[in-house]
């Protein structure tokens, strides 16, 4: 491990020097100070985190609270946390993650001990318990994710209602009546997470607004309920003609499945978009159209906001990420009757 001695060795300067160099605690000439950097960058020198905690500076480490839960879809979210581990390497910074699903307990304490310099919060929910410790906290919060009360909090996030919005819009552009949407798991909705309500709420009141038959169902889980319900958005009749899928790429791989052997084409039979999902729907089969969630334009954002309240106080807001579309020919204009 590199230590102050070795980028004082190839700076040929005093340990005491670089400290000062480093630390700012006393000044240094531009010429000496150039030579520290350019040593310290060279072998790839970071600071003791607890040293530079004494002498009241950062210790360039981010806390990312994620809950790990019984429910828990980790492709998703590990997909998050690398995210927001790369925004942060551009900063410099490294990421530690907190996965209690006591969620505040372990915030406390990394934040008591002045081992952070932020937080990042993810995996948001609605009555969200970290809410209410990031107002009490002397260090800068930003979560990813839209919890009911964001007094005083600042928060990005994919635009979700808008997103189910678009996903409606597409269909009956292509003249679809009755289309349906196949949701989270029903304990991911029961426990308050913050953003597949917001996306059913989208759909569902832009789906009325159009005068559209929307149908909404949560399997839980399994292959068993996964077909129930989708065998109750297709209709005894079979009668659906477009379904959006905004749940795990597992369940959408099984429904994709079910769609086939009930005899449907798509997107001649029925036409499929997969939506608000980090996976790659290009290698779904067939491919699917997708309205993607980048966990890296959240990600980079959020990182932004925090390392910009390190040196100034930052306004509490909310900043949607308007949705995007990328199609992959899994939606056509609906058969004439």
């Amino acid at each position: 491990m590199t230590t102050i001695h070795d980028v004082a060795r190839v700076a040929g300067v005093s340990i005491s020097t670089v400290s000062y160099a480093l630390s700012g605690k006393r000044s240094v000439t531009a010429s000496t100070r150039r030579r520290i950097e350019e040593a310290a960058r060279e072998l790839d020198y970071r600071p003791n985190a607890g040293a530079r905690m004494l002498a009241g500076k950062r210790t360039y480490i981010l806390a990312v609270t994620e809950p790990v839960r019984a429910d828990t879809y980790a492709p998703a979210h590990m997909a998050f946390f690398l995210a927001v581990a790369n925004a942060a390497r551009r900063y410099d910074y490294d990421a530690l993650l907190l996965t209690q699903e006591e969620a505040s307990a372990g915030l406390r304490r990394v934040t008591s001990s002045q081992l952070v310099d932020a937080v990042i919060v993810l995996d948001v929910s609605a009555h969200d318990e970290r809410a209410v410790l990031a107002r009490t906290l002397a260090i800068p919060s930003v979560f990813i994710g839209i919890p009911d009360n964001t007094d005083g909090l600042v928060c990005v996030d994919l635009d979700f209602v808008a997103a189910g919005r678009l996903a409606v819009d597409t269909l009956a552009e292509a003249g679809h009546r009755v289309i349906g949407l196949l949701g989270h798991p029903r304990s991911v909705y029961e426990r308050g997470s913050s953003f597949p309500p917001r996306f059913r709420d989208g759909f569902l009141r832009r789906a009325a607004k159009l005068g559209l038959e929307a149908r909404f169902q949560m399997p839980d889980g399994d292959n068993s309920q996964t077909r129930t319900a989708l065998d109750a958005l297709l209709g005894p009749d079979q009668d659906l003609t477009g379904l959006v899928m905004h749940c795990e790429e597992t369940i959408q791989t099984f429904a994709l499945e079910i769609v086939r052997a009930r005899g449907l084409q798509i997107p001649d039979d029925l036409s499929v978009i997969s939506a608000a999902t980090t996976a790659d729907t290009s290698r779904l089969d067939p491919p699917i159209d997708a309205i993607p969630l980048v966990p890296a334009h959240s990600c980079d954002r959020a990182v932004e906001l925090a390392i910009e309240q390190l040196t100034q106080a930052a306004e509490p807001r909310v900043e949607l990420i308007a949705p995007t579309y990328t199609p992959f020919g899994s939606v056509a204009p609906r058969h004439a009757v």
